[in-house]
């Protein structure tokens, strides 16, 4: 995935949940979208680097958009919506291995009474049902974890996951990891003890869980390196 024209500044606050004072390299304060409906806890503070796109519809109200935020050399991709992007290239390339055999990847199906983000076919194997989560929280350093806030959507999808694999169908959750220091994945017990024991009955259920980094090569960012994942038993 490729983040085109990235302009580089520093991020002075958000505020109403969607809005970021971005300053940028010439002084210049810009409100900027926050693409992101989660806490973003150690996503940011004052003074962090951030990068900001511009808006390509001209009726847009807010001229920029927050990408990406960083407190040292790496990256936190804050922009929830390229997690599915991520999700959506890779799959279609079959690169991450557990979903390589399946030709076909339609994005938003519903099954039961939720809609997941990809259903993934192929002829001869069962229907392949995925949710993708943007994980950005890391409170313990290398220790990236999800959710940052209690997520009752994401408990109901674990237990409609539940579901689908007594329906003799695969049933997938993968966490997009979408900071460059994450080395280890587990759920937020301390957030939503909830979502964490319903990932941990999910996975007792056969419900398949899945943890990916993003990396950053050649100019454009990839879903590649496979985490640990901890905390599941």
């Amino acid at each position: 995935m490729h983040l085109p024209s990235l302009q580089e500044g520093v991020i002075l606050k958000r505020y109403k949940r969607f809005f970021a004072d971005v300053q940028l390299p010439d002084g210049n304060v810009v409100v900027a979208h926050v693409p992101n409906t989660g806490s973003m806890k150690t996503c940011w503070e004052p003074g962090w680097r951030a990068w900001v796109t511009p808006a390509t519809n001209p009726e847009r109200k807010l001229r920029w958009t927050l990408e990406m935020t960083s407190a040292g050399s790496g990256f936190i991709m804050v922009n929830t919506a390229n997690a599915n992007k991520l999700a959506a290239e890779a799959l279609t390339a079959r690169t991450l291995t557990p979903f390589a055999n399946y030709t076909t990847v339609t994005p938003e199906q519903t099954i039961l009474d939720s809609r997941f983000d990809f259903r993934l076919t192929s002829p001869g194997l069962p229907d392949c049902w995925v949710e993708v989560k943007n994980v950005t929280l890391m409170e313990t350093p290398g220790l990236a974890s999800f959710p940052d806030s209690v997520s009752t959507r994401g408990l109901k999808h674990l237990r409609d996951l539940i579901e689908v694999k007594k329906m003799g169908q695969r049933a997938c959750m993968l966490y997009v990891v979408a900071r460059s220091d994450a080395e280890r994945f587990t759920s937020a017990i301390k957030i939503d003890p909830d979502y964490a024991q319903g990932l941990k009955d999910a996975h007792k259920a056969g419900v398949e869980i899945y943890c990916f980094r993003v990396e950053h090569e050649n100019n454009i960012y990839i879903l590649k390196t496979a985490l640990p994942i901890e905390g599941l038993t």
